[in-house]
């Protein structure tokens, strides 16, 4: 989530409020004209980089080192899931009685640490919204006849 960073100073007031002033995160919020979600992601880190009491250690003086303690999980490469074959899920769909959820339990067996099934439908509908639905056909006039039809099969006598 690329969300946008706090100056130094509104930084280091949010810390002190929380962990001196004991503010709630909506005051806080309040108080320095953030929203409240951004105040909780700062208060989280700060959380997770174990920040209990104000004021703050002398060795985080340093706004550099505020913010590699912080900020230590930014930059790092997230592993990737394997992605499916989007072209062979949509191939595979328009056969009768294949359902994405058959498909998703077949991908799952393949790569156990592949998506949860919420996120392959997600990323397929994703996917499906790039494909063109038209093709373009030329005909001579009484050369062809089609028929659109749907269902189980047509009889023919």
């Amino acid at each position: 989530m690329a969300a946008e960073r706090l100056s130094m100073r509104k930084l280091r007031e949010l810390l002190r409020q929380r962990l001196e002033l004991k503010l709630s995160v909506r005051e806080i919020a309040r108080s320095l004209g953030i929203g409240v979600g951004t105040v909780n992601r700062y208060l989280y880190r700060a959380q997770a980089a174990k920040l209990t009491g104000w004021p703050l250690p002398p060795e985080l003086d340093d706004d550099a080192a505020l913010t590699a303690l912080l900020f230590a999980d930014e930059g790092k490469e997230v592993a990737s899931r394997p992605e499916p074959d989007w072209a062979h899920v949509h191939a595979e769909l328009r056969k009768k009685g294949v359902t994405k959820l058959l498909l998703w339990q077949e991908y799952r067996e393949g790569n156990p640490e592949g998506y949860q099934y919420s996120q392959f439908c997600e990323r397929y509908a994703r996917w499906v919204k790039c494909v063109s639905v038209t093709m373009r056909q030329e005909h001579r006039a009484g050369e062809k006849c089609f028929m659109d039809f749907s269902g189980d099969g047509l009889e023919v006598h």
